[in-house]
């Protein structure tokens, strides 16, 4: 081989390089689902820009990402069912019936299930995300169920209810309600500690964040934020969670080794649910009134940005 070749396989070889390395080092996108627009806004973290939007039912609320981030799970409360969302094609590709009026999505921790909490039956529906099928529904005490989040092991799913003031436990494996966990009234928010050992409960009326020892299901610690607590998200450190507080229009960081608030940051109005990039550094803050997305530096606990998205945006995901 000529020195000429030799240095074009060199240069070719070098940009390969650097765009395997931009492609392994891109910024996480944050899908945030708006409820009247019928819409998801796709931002990229790295600018805190609107990069596309696309339809995705007639009122899309909660929402998850598969493991490998490839689909989106959305629920739409006007077609009563779980979208499909291809996040590369930016289209829904399936749809699953679930029952009236469903609400908070989430995948366990190895990406074999999704569950939908649904409001007016009062069940939280088993997805198998290997043939997209209802493997179960499972009824619940707690009235209008909003969120049902998997614990860090996957062996638990704790399930608020807006009209009550309990936690339902369910085990994933039985499939049946196993616990039920008296708190403050209209429980919401939900956020394990890294390792499972503690929940975090925002209930709404009651503007408590309570805090639950999962081995004994019992509180361990009441915490007092702002007013109409509601969203949580666990720092992936585990050392702050940061909870909504809807009616004071900011967000309360809580350390957990303290259970004391360290910090309150403005936002806009109406914030509800949130989510956190994987590094732990940038909070992401649907404002469902203001029609945006406040973006806070969880490290320094303070604003950075707002970004306009879609008619009420009912929360975000980040992948």
């Amino acid at each position: 081989m000529n020195a000429r070749k030799k240095r074009l396989l060199g240069v070719l070889s070098g940009i390969a390089a650097i765009v395997v390395a931009t492609d392994a080092g891109a910024a996480p996108m944050a899908y945030v689902p708006n409820e009247r627009s019928g819409t998801i806004s796709i931002i990229d973290t790295a600018t805190d820009k609107v990069v596309g939007e696309f339809e995705a039912g007639a009122r899309p609320r909660g929402l998850a990402l598969s493991r490998d981030g490839k689909l989106l799970y959305v629920s739409d409360q006007k077609a009563d069912g779980l979208l499909i969302v291809d996040v590369v094609a930016r289209r829904v590709v399936g749809q699953i019936e679930l029952g009236d009026s469903p609400e908070g999505v989430s995948v366990s921790p190895d990406g074999k299930w999704v569950a939908a909490a649904v409001e007016e039956t009062n069940i939280v529906a088993l997805i198998d995300t290997a043939t997209n099928q209802v493997a179960a529904r499972i009824k619940v005490e707690g009235k209008n169920p909003e969120h049902a989040v998997f614990s860090p092991d996957g062996r638990w799913l704790y399930v608020s209810a807006e009209l009550g003031s309990t936690i339902d436990v369910v085990d994933v494996s039985a499939r049946k309600p196993v616990a039920s966990i008296s708190l403050g009234q209209r429980p919401r928010g939900i956020a394990f500690t890294p390792g499972g050992q503690v929940a975090y409960v925002a209930c709404e009326v009651a503007s408590v964040v309570f805090a639950v020892d999962v081995a004994t299901k019992r509180p361990l610690a009441s915490i007092k934020a702002g007013e109409a607590t509601n969203g949580l998200v666990m720092r992936p450190d585990g050392k702050r969670v940061f909870v909504s507080n809807g009616r004071s229009g900011s967000v309360s960081a809580i350390d957990t080794t303290t259970n004391q608030v360290v910090a309150t940051i403005p936002v806009g109005k109406r914030p509800w649910n949130m989510a956190i990039t994987p590094d732990g550094r940038k909070l992401y803050v649907a404002n469902g009134r203001s029609n945006s997305v406040s973006v806070i530096d969880a490290v320094e606990n303070r604003r950075l940005t707002d970004i306009a998205v879609g008619e009420l945006p009912w929360g975000v995901v980040i992948h």
